[in-house]
Protein backbone atom coordinates (compact mmCIF):
# COMPACT_ATOMS: atom_id res chain seq x y z
CA UNK A 1 0.00 0.00 0.00
CA UNK A 2 1.27 3.50 -1.24
CA UNK A 3 1.76 6.53 1.75
CA UNK A 4 -1.26 8.23 -0.72
CA UNK A 5 -3.15 5.10 0.21
CA UNK A 6 -2.41 5.71 3.74
CA UNK A 7 -3.75 9.05 4.31
CA UNK A 8 -6.90 8.53 2.31
CA UNK A 9 -8.24 6.02 5.31
CA UNK A 10 -10.49 8.36 7.35
CA UNK A 11 -8.47 9.00 11.23
CA UNK A 12 -10.38 9.47 14.15
CA UNK A 13 -9.65 12.75 15.98
CA UNK A 14 -8.00 11.98 19.93
CA UNK A 15 -11.14 13.59 21.21
CA UNK A 16 -13.43 11.24 19.03
CA UNK A 17 -11.67 7.80 19.72
CA UNK A 18 -11.53 8.96 23.51
CA UNK A 19 -15.09 9.04 23.19
CA UNK A 20 -15.57 5.89 21.49
CA UNK A 21 -13.11 4.48 24.12
CA UNK A 22 -15.13 5.76 26.76
CA UNK A 23 -18.43 3.99 24.89
CA UNK A 24 -16.86 0.10 24.74
CA UNK A 25 -15.94 0.20 28.13
CA UNK A 26 -19.23 1.34 29.16
CA UNK A 27 -20.76 -1.50 27.00
CA UNK A 28 -18.38 -3.82 28.15
CA UNK A 29 -19.20 -2.91 31.73
CA UNK A 30 -23.06 -3.22 31.03
CA UNK A 31 -22.52 -6.85 29.51
CA UNK A 32 -19.97 -7.92 32.25
CA UNK A 33 -19.52 -5.29 35.10
CA UNK A 34 -16.48 -6.28 37.82
CA UNK A 35 -16.76 -7.32 40.93
CA UNK A 36 -19.03 -5.78 43.46
CA UNK A 37 -20.16 -3.29 40.87
CA UNK A 38 -22.36 -5.17 39.39
CA UNK A 39 -25.11 -5.31 42.07
CA UNK A 40 -25.00 -2.08 42.81
CA UNK A 41 -28.35 -0.34 41.60
CA UNK A 42 -28.59 1.40 38.30
CA UNK A 43 -25.75 -0.57 36.99
CA UNK A 44 -28.36 -2.03 34.43
CA UNK A 45 -30.60 0.89 33.46
CA UNK A 46 -33.96 1.38 33.24
CA UNK A 47 -36.06 0.59 30.64
CA UNK A 48 -39.38 1.99 30.42
CA UNK A 49 -40.81 0.29 27.63
CA UNK A 50 -40.46 -2.88 30.58
CA UNK A 51 -42.02 -0.47 32.86
CA UNK A 52 -38.83 -0.39 35.11
CA UNK A 53 -38.46 1.89 37.89
CA UNK A 54 -35.69 1.12 40.48
CA UNK A 55 -35.90 1.61 43.96
CA UNK A 56 -34.06 4.50 45.62
CA UNK A 57 -31.21 3.36 48.23
CA UNK A 58 -32.91 3.40 50.88
CA UNK A 59 -35.85 1.74 49.97
CA UNK A 60 -33.94 -1.32 48.37
CA UNK A 61 -31.99 -1.42 51.44
CA UNK A 62 -35.33 -1.46 53.43
CA UNK A 63 -36.65 -4.02 51.47
CA UNK A 64 -33.75 -5.83 51.20
CA UNK A 65 -33.30 -5.90 55.27
CA UNK A 66 -36.96 -6.32 55.68
CA UNK A 67 -36.91 -9.72 53.55
CA UNK A 68 -33.48 -10.94 55.14
CA UNK A 69 -35.40 -10.84 58.83
CA UNK A 70 -38.39 -12.63 57.44
CA UNK A 71 -36.58 -15.09 55.36
CA UNK A 72 -34.82 -16.21 59.04
CA UNK A 73 -31.43 -18.11 59.46
CA UNK A 74 -30.31 -19.80 56.59
CA UNK A 75 -33.47 -18.35 54.27
CA UNK A 76 -34.48 -18.12 50.60
CA UNK A 77 -35.62 -15.42 49.23
CA UNK A 78 -37.60 -14.86 45.64
CA UNK A 79 -37.37 -11.60 43.94
CA UNK A 80 -39.97 -11.75 41.46
CA UNK A 81 -39.48 -8.11 39.16
CA UNK A 82 -37.69 -6.75 41.96
CA UNK A 83 -34.49 -6.36 40.50
CA UNK A 84 -33.01 -3.65 42.53
CA UNK A 85 -33.58 -5.45 46.18
CA UNK A 86 -32.34 -8.18 44.78
CA UNK A 87 -29.12 -6.36 44.39
CA UNK A 88 -29.29 -4.87 47.41
CA UNK A 89 -29.60 -8.04 48.88
CA UNK A 90 -26.04 -9.33 47.19
CA UNK A 91 -24.47 -6.14 47.80
CA UNK A 92 -25.27 -6.74 51.62
CA UNK A 93 -22.62 -9.75 51.50
CA UNK A 94 -24.92 -11.93 53.23
CA UNK A 95 -23.71 -15.82 52.26
CA UNK A 96 -26.47 -17.05 54.60
CA UNK A 97 -29.09 -16.46 52.39
CA UNK A 98 -29.78 -17.85 49.03
CA UNK A 99 -31.55 -15.65 46.61
CA UNK A 100 -32.58 -15.94 43.23
CA UNK A 101 -33.85 -13.26 40.67
CA UNK A 102 -36.99 -13.74 38.64
CA UNK A 103 -37.07 -11.33 35.50
CA UNK A 104 -38.33 -11.14 32.00
CA UNK A 105 -35.09 -8.59 31.28
CA UNK A 106 -32.25 -10.88 29.92
CA UNK A 107 -29.81 -8.76 31.04
CA UNK A 108 -30.23 -9.23 34.76
CA UNK A 109 -28.32 -12.99 33.56
CA UNK A 110 -25.46 -11.31 34.28
CA UNK A 111 -26.16 -13.26 38.21
CA UNK A 112 -25.88 -16.41 36.77
CA UNK A 113 -27.34 -19.43 38.21
CA UNK A 114 -29.34 -16.90 40.78
CA UNK A 115 -31.19 -15.66 37.52
CA UNK A 116 -34.76 -17.05 36.27
CA UNK A 117 -35.66 -15.93 33.10
CA UNK A 118 -39.73 -14.90 34.00
CA UNK A 119 -42.70 -13.78 32.15
CA UNK A 120 -45.58 -13.17 34.14
CA UNK A 121 -47.59 -14.06 31.32
CA UNK A 122 -46.72 -17.25 31.97
CA UNK A 123 -46.35 -17.48 35.76
CA UNK A 124 -46.05 -21.03 36.49
CA UNK A 125 -43.43 -21.44 33.19
CA UNK A 126 -40.12 -22.12 35.53
CA UNK A 127 -37.33 -24.43 35.42
CA UNK A 128 -37.22 -27.71 36.87
CA UNK A 129 -34.92 -26.37 40.15
CA UNK A 130 -37.42 -24.33 41.39
CA UNK A 131 -39.99 -26.51 43.47
CA UNK A 132 -43.07 -25.30 44.72
CA UNK A 133 -43.22 -23.48 48.31
CA UNK A 134 -39.65 -23.39 48.24
CA UNK A 135 -38.31 -19.75 49.49
CA UNK A 136 -39.48 -18.38 53.16
CA UNK A 137 -40.69 -15.22 51.28
CA UNK A 138 -41.44 -13.86 48.17
CA UNK A 139 -40.87 -10.03 47.68
CA UNK A 140 -42.55 -9.37 44.20
CA UNK A 141 -43.33 -5.64 42.47
CA UNK A 142 -45.82 -6.87 39.21
CA UNK A 143 -44.27 -4.73 36.40
CA UNK A 144 -47.81 -3.48 35.46
CA UNK A 145 -50.38 -1.45 37.28
CA UNK A 146 -53.41 -4.00 36.36
CA UNK A 147 -55.50 -6.55 38.08
CA UNK A 148 -54.43 -9.02 34.99
CA UNK A 149 -50.66 -8.26 35.78
CA UNK A 150 -50.99 -8.57 39.57
CA UNK A 151 -53.31 -11.62 39.29
CA UNK A 152 -51.21 -13.68 37.13
CA UNK A 153 -47.81 -12.75 39.37
CA UNK A 154 -49.88 -13.78 42.28
CA UNK A 155 -50.05 -17.26 40.60
CA UNK A 156 -46.27 -17.06 41.02
CA UNK A 157 -45.80 -16.07 44.25
CA UNK A 158 -48.03 -18.42 46.11
CA UNK A 159 -46.52 -21.43 44.02
CA UNK A 160 -43.05 -19.82 45.38
CA UNK A 161 -43.69 -19.22 49.05
CA UNK A 162 -43.90 -20.91 52.00
CA UNK A 163 -46.05 -18.54 53.34
CA UNK A 164 -44.77 -14.95 53.61
CA UNK A 165 -45.25 -12.45 51.13
CA UNK A 166 -43.90 -8.78 50.63
CA UNK A 167 -45.70 -7.34 47.66
CA UNK A 168 -45.13 -3.78 46.13
CA UNK A 169 -47.49 -2.23 44.08
CA UNK A 170 -49.89 0.74 43.49
CA UNK A 171 -52.12 2.15 46.12
CA UNK A 172 -54.94 1.89 43.80
CA UNK A 173 -54.66 -1.95 44.13
CA UNK A 174 -55.26 -2.33 47.44
CA UNK A 175 -58.18 -4.05 47.56
CA UNK A 176 -57.36 -6.60 44.51
CA UNK A 177 -53.89 -7.11 46.47
CA UNK A 178 -56.07 -8.30 49.71
CA UNK A 179 -58.18 -10.55 47.63
CA UNK A 180 -55.05 -12.15 45.42
CA UNK A 181 -52.71 -12.75 48.03
CA UNK A 182 -54.67 -11.59 51.69
CA UNK A 183 -51.81 -8.97 52.48
CA UNK A 184 -52.46 -5.59 54.41
CA UNK A 185 -50.89 -2.30 53.22
CA UNK A 186 -48.12 -1.44 55.12
CA UNK A 187 -46.86 2.26 57.11
CA UNK A 188 -43.48 2.15 54.74
CA UNK A 189 -43.61 3.90 51.51
CA UNK A 190 -41.45 2.83 49.02
CA UNK A 191 -39.71 5.78 47.14
CA UNK A 192 -37.95 5.28 43.93
CA UNK A 193 -35.21 7.32 42.45
CA UNK A 194 -37.51 9.00 39.63
CA UNK A 195 -40.77 10.74 40.54
CA UNK A 196 -43.75 8.09 39.42
CA UNK A 197 -47.40 9.31 38.77
CA UNK A 198 -48.98 6.33 40.73
CA UNK A 199 -48.36 6.26 44.65
CA UNK A 200 -46.55 3.35 45.55
CA UNK A 201 -46.83 0.88 48.52
CA UNK A 202 -46.18 -2.62 50.42
CA UNK A 203 -48.12 -4.94 51.64
CA UNK A 204 -47.51 -8.26 53.73
CA UNK A 205 -49.26 -10.60 54.94
CA UNK A 206 -47.47 -11.56 58.22
CA UNK A 207 -45.80 -9.31 61.08
CA UNK A 208 -43.49 -6.64 59.23
CA UNK A 209 -41.07 -4.63 60.59
CA UNK A 210 -42.02 -1.98 57.42
CA UNK A 211 -44.97 -1.45 59.97
CA UNK A 212 -42.58 0.18 62.30
CA UNK A 213 -40.52 2.84 62.13
CA UNK A 214 -36.97 2.91 62.29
Amino acid sequence: MSDSDDEDIPQLSSHALAALQEFYAEQKQQSDPGGDDKYNIGIIEENWQLSQFWYSQDTALRLATEAVAAAGERGRIACVSAPSVYQKLRALHREDISVYIFEYDKRFAIYGEEYIFYDYNNPLDLPEKIATHSFDIVIADPPYLSKECLRKTSETIKYLTQGKILLCTGAVMEEEAAKLLGVKMCKFIPKHTRTLGNEFRCYVNYDSGLDHEI
